[in-house]
């Protein structure tokens, strides 16, 4: 038993253990997951690629979206949400997000987060863009993420899930019927689990997070290299809406050459009455939209984008100073000292600001219990492709959606184990002799991924800029694979070689599927189709690799989008 589809270049598993179910990543998502499957008594191993709270969910500033509040319901929540989206949410799926969203915010409450409360005691809900009321559950002013993490790991520890740091996931494991069964892993100092492995297990979560690092500039942090949708693309799992690439409007700006993670200035400033303004202290989003600074991500991005084009300029600037001192420190203490960190001081004066990237709203297409198109494989958090986003994430629903989906991932999982289709599956540890394998890439080769994408698939795009990102791609790719089946060479395999492959296989999914898109929808603005078109483009694109390991692109309706429905795994066709 091993997997079917395309495999990592990698040593063979010198080590196996084996659970019900693995988790991979440790964000909101994947430990939602993990505690809930161990609560349903399942064994439960979590394998996560630094430490436990390295991941993406640590960095959030802004809060979780939820109609807590006096006079705000899930309906409302559902309007703002399908807004934003731009005619591609599912609309079913969105309703499960709002619906079930409340109780999933209390019961992470009650595992032991800590919210911001007001006089009163109530929970403090703050405002951000394209939401018309105020619905956003922070901690600490703007470290939410860090105390959603930290209540998470907590839980974690003192229930004593079996748990993994420093493992980078390579491949999905799977048996003779093409279910799931388990992913080979690579650990580095774990002692008894150092090297190459493999968790065997007849379900597996990804919970990996994003892939802001295949751009040069990104609020992401280092680890989120696409692993997830990687392998879930190498496995041959559908994946979906790729092109739409959230860039937050208002990162620090550190200079037009700066790369790696950016510090992040959260909508929530803008919320609480910051203003976008330019060289000469004119707010230019007025007047372009009914929320002028708290209109949706893609419209504000591309507001300043356009206002920098038309002033020449490199970046425009976010001004709070009459937000004073006291408010600064206590409502945003990590956003202050991060601009003081780099020689800006937000009490006195305006913070230069660009867009950067920073969510991926597509990912591994899912069904509305977070089952992909591979039997056993489930996906929730951000590698997901849930239908909730569609082409533009509403701010704050992210932690929400990782909530939510995830509790319904281990519901699903449990329920399959009563019924008796959840059963031991204990693959052989060393795959078959003729299952493809992907060429590695040097690691160096991870700059060159990153800016091409950011010269050729960043915010502004047009088919002369995605055909030269495309040839790019395929000319670094088909070297790597022509020097491995000429004579048997490619890159040693290792962490930073296994992520510079990772990026390549995501970037050239993500530059086919904005290719064929032809116009201007939600955070995809394409600038030789400057407008939306619903009549020919209210439709998903779907990928996925085919038989000769080219990628295959499609569009489906969004009626036949998989969140109203569960995914037709291949045995049920």
């Amino acid at each position: 038993m091993t997997s079917t589809g395309i495999r990592l270049h990698a040593p063979a598993p010198g080590w196996a253990i084996s659970a019900d179910v693995v988790v991979v990543g440790s964000g909101v998502a994947g430990l939602t997951a993990a505690l809930r499957c161990q609560a349903a008594g399942l064994t439960t191993v979590v394998v996560t690629k630094a430490r436990l709270d390295d991941g993406s969910t640590r960095w959030a500033q802004g809060g979780i979206a939820a109609a807590l509040g006096e006079g705000d319901t899930p309906e409302q929540h559902l309007q703002d949400t399908l807004v934003a989206g731009a005619g591609l949410c599912d609309e079913e799926a969105v309703r499960t997000l709002v619906t079930e969203g409340p109780d999933a915010v209390r019961r992470l409450i009650f595992t032991g987060a800590h919210f911001d409360t007001d006089d009163e005691g109530d929970i403090h809900l703050g405002r951000e863009g394209g939401h018309h009321r105020r619905r956003i559950v922070h901690a600490g002013g703007d470290a939410t993420g860090a105390e959603v993490s930290r209540a998470l790991v907590a839980a974690v520890r003192a229930r004593g899930l079996h748990t993994i740091e420093n493992a980078l996931v390579l491949d999905l494991l799977t048996d003779a019927e093409g279910r799931t069964a388990g992913v080979t892993l690579h650990v580095m100092g774990e002692g008894q689990h150092d090297g190459v492995g493999a968790v065997h297990a007849p379900a597996v979560v990804l919970a990996t997070g994003g892939m802001g690092q295949v751009y040069s500039a990104t609020t992401n942090p280092s680890v989120s290299t696409g692993d997830g949708v990687a392998l879930a693309l190498r496995a041959g799992a559908e994946l979906s809406d790729l092109e739409f690439v959230q860039f937050h409007p208002t990162v620090l700006f550190l200079g037009a050459d700066a790369e790696g993670q950016q510090p992040l200035v959260s909508e929530a400033v803008r919320g609480e009455g910051a203003h976008l303004v330019d060289g000469d202290g004119v707010r230019f989003m007025v007047g372009r939209h009914e929320l002028a600074e708290l209109a949706p991500r893609d419209i504000v991005a591309k507001g300043i984008l356009r206002r920098m084009l038309e002033k020449g300029a490199e970046h425009m600037y976010l001004d709070a100073r009459h937000f004073g001192a006291e408010m600064w420190q206590r409502r945003f203490p990590t956003i202050l000292a991060a601009c003081r960190a780099h020689g800006i001081d937000p009490v006195t004066e305006p913070i230069p600001i660009a867009p950067a990237a920073h969510y991926a709203s597509g990912g591994v297409r899912t069904d509305a219990h977070g089952r992909t198109t591979v039997p056993g494989l489930y996906a929730c958090g951000e590698v997901a492709c849930t239908g909730v986003h569609g082409a533009n994430r509403l701010a704050s629903n992210s932690l929400l959606e990782g909530l939510v989906y995830a509790e319904r991932i281990a519901a699903d999982i449990a329920a399959e184990r009563a019924a008796g289709g959840l059963h031991a599956r204990v693959p052989a540890p060393v795959p078959q002799p003729d299952q493809p394998v992907h060429p590695l890439l040097a690691a160096e080769t991870r700059f060159a991924v990153q800016r091409i994408m950011t010269e050729g698939a960043g915010v502004l795009r047009s088919e002369d800029s995605l055909a030269r990102a495309a040839d790019q791609l395929q000319l670094l790719y088909a070297e790597a694979r022509q020097a491995l089946e000429e004579n048997g060479k490619t890159a040693e395999p290792g962490v930073d070689t296994w992520e510079a492959t990772n990026l390549l296989c995501v970037a050239r999914a993500l530059v086919a599927a904005a290719r064929l898109r032809e116009e201007t929808r939600g955070c995809h603005w394409r600038e030789d189709h400057a407008d939306r078109d619903d009549t020919h483009w209210r439709r998903h694109i779907v990928v996925r690799l085919g038989p000769d390991r080219s990628l295959a692109v499609r569009t489906t309706d969004t009626a036949d989008f998989p969140p109203t429905r569960q995914i037709q795994r291949p045995q049920e066709q």
